[in-house]
């Protein structure tokens, strides 16, 4: 988006999210939607992922995920809900994960937009 263009809105960046996530298109969506400076936010129980800051640190943290990934069978993000200047979305992935076998992943992920922008994404799931 050029500076001519007019911000998005958070109805806006948290359709667009939605649809790239679903089309599994996640580095689409971060490189398009999210803030330089954005931090990402893992559970205090998450196994070999933290909190990082900066979208290069986010895109390399997907990265790192992707490479655990041995098959992706299906899945689905729910229609996000806009509170304030926050959204959230849930969603399901039914994977096969080196080493670690078939899952059912279900998380809830939360979302804050400053000016058009992701700022900070939130996910919490249970400890697997």
């Amino acid at each position: 988006m050029n500076t001519a263009e007019a911000t998005m809105t958070i109805q806006e960046v948290a359709n667009r999210l939605t649809d790239l996530c679903r089309q599994g298109k996640y580095e689409e969506a971060q490189r398009e939607l999210y803030s330089d400076d954005a931090v990402s936010v893992e559970p205090p129980h998450s196994k070999g992922f933290q909190t990082v800051q900066g979208l290069d640190a986010i895109i390399k943290k997907g990265e790192q995920f992707q490479a655990m990934v041995e098959a992706v069978h299906g899945g689905t993000v729910s229609d996000p809900i806009i509170a304030g200047d926050h959204f959230a979305t849930a969603a399901v992935l039914d994977m096969t994960l080196k080493g670690m076998g078939r899952q059912k992943m279900e998380e809830l992920a939360v979302y804050q937009v400053k000016d058009g922008k992701v700022v900070r994404e939130e996910f919490f799931y249970p400890s697997m």
